[in-house]
């Protein structure tokens, strides 16, 4: 790939660069990153002194409101057939309750799954995982047909061994509908096997919403231009763990990014923003969504889920523009870059997307469906190879110089080209479940 010699020599130094690295030092040092919490602030002074660092162009925090989920104590007990208690942990925006009744196993926790079983006035018992030879069916869409066929509660199994209950948000911040719990696919195993038996069992959830404040961390680099590429990674975790893979990694490769792209002869200029609230509901790029000029943004690019692994998955969300980028960069880089199309809708690309903006999502896999260690208390920082962040961060570099070059041509997402993909993807079904449907595909 043909670089002139200023990017060149930034992109032989991120090789060596030990930024990324120190970056999420301090970011998993600092505990839990709840959004609108304490330790979601401290991390947003973290990412601002970082973007100072580096060299980027006006620093800035942009502040909003949004809803600061606290968790209490959860208890889980099994009362029939016989008498035992099981670890737990609430799910973000279960309201605070309690919940008592028959345990019903619904499996992956598929809709098919849960019409196929009468769940009413039940606790329904789902894993974290889908079958490999099906759509992807994320915690939101099972949540919300459970309890939108009646459910008393649900408990959320982890598919992954090793005693870790997971977490993740249940709606896009608001309060849900029932009490909702994390437990281990231990656990798990017992309670599908006294839910076969007609087992009983009583839950109790203490949690509460709270007005609160958040902000997105925003800075520029290349020329000032009303038109540009603008690159998104949200810096919010789990109060549970140290978020090292969901997203510290994400945001340190928007750092290793940045850093390349400070040396790159840019045609239109670069903004780049850290973002609040992701893990509770978009909640900062719907904000940051709402209050920018979309006629500017060319094209968004989404780094949740960059340099967690070793081969690097960009997902184009239905652009055609920005997948012939991927693959460009990929082929001339000698590097695996594997192009999914299909558009979702649970990640900060999605606000712009639905307002019609093209996207890249940069994420990596590992081969395994599901979250691994993300959204657990295992999501630790021993886990991130910071190799991945930097080869993440220079191929997301040159994915943003070509769509930053005026010769690259981006057009907007046409509408019901748009809105046809989610449903052939069958996600209307689980979108009009969780409440994420638009309005306007009615």
């Amino acid at each position: 790939m043909d670089l002139d010699d200023d990017l060149a020599a930034a992109v032989g130094r991120a090789w060596t660069d030990t930024v990324p690295w120190e970056f999420i030092t301090e970011l998993t040092a600092l505990g839990g990153r709840m959004g609108a919490s304490d330790g979601e602030a401290r991390a947003a002074d973290l990412v601002a002194d970082t973007f100072e660092e580096i060299g980027l162009d006006r620093v800035r925090r942009q502040r909003f409101d949004a809803t600061e989920w606290r968790r209490g104590e959860t208890t889980l007990r099994l009362t029939e057939p016989t008498e035992r208690g099981f670890d737990a942990i609430a799910l973000p925006y279960s309201p605070a309750g309690e919940a008592s009744g028959e345990l019903v196993d619904v499996g992956y926790g598929t809709p098919e799954e849960i019409a196929a079983v009468d769940v009413e006035g039940k606790i329904a018992v789902a894993s974290t995982t889908t079958p490999g030879d099906s759509r992807f069916v994320h915690r939101m869409e099972k949540f919300g047909t459970a309890a939108e066929a009646g459910a008393e509660a649900f408990v959320f199994v982890n598919h992954v061994p090793g005693q870790l209950p997971p977490t993740g948000s249940l709606t896009f911040g608001e309060e849900a509908a029932i009490p909702a719990v994390g437990v281990s696919k231990e656990t798990g195993a017992w309670l599908t096997e006294y839910a076969s038996e007609g087992g009983e069992a009583d839950l109790s959830v203490d949690a509460e919403a709270v007005p609160g404040e958040s902000r997105n961390v925003l800075a520029r680099t290349g020329p000032r231009t009303d038109e540009y590429v603008l690159v998104l990674a949200h810096y919010d975790g789990h109060d549970i763990s140290e978020g090292a893979l969901d997203n510290g990694c994400g945001v340190a490769t928007l750092l290793a990014a940045a850093q390349v792209l400070a040396a790159a002869d840019l045609d239109i200029g670069v903004r780049f923003a850290a973002v609040g609230c992701e893990e509770t509901g978009l909640l900062g790029s719907e904000h940051l969504a709402e209050t920018t000029d979309l006629d500017g943004v060319k094209a968004v690019v989404n780094l949740d889920g960059a340099g967690r692994f070793r081969d690097l998955v960009a997902m184009t969300h239905t652009s055609a523009a920005t997948a012939r980028v991927a693959r460009r960069v990929g082929e001339r880089t000698h590097q695996p870059v594997e192009v999914r199309e299909e558009p979702h809708p649970f990640s900060d690309q999605w606000p712009f997307v639905r307002r019609g903006t093209a996207a890249l999502q940069l994420h990596s896999d590992s081969g395994e469906r599901g979250r691994g260690w993300g959204h657990t208390h295992a999501d630790t920082r021993d886990k991130v190879d910071d190799r991945c962040i930097r080869e993440h961060g220079v191929l997301a570099a040159l994915m943003v110089r070509e769509l930053a070059d005026d010769a690259t041509e981006v057009p907007v997402l046409d509408p019901y080209e748009l809105e046809e993909a989610f449903r052939e993807a069958d996600f209307e079904p689980g979108m009009k479940a969780a409440g994420l449907w638009p309005d306007e595909w009615e």
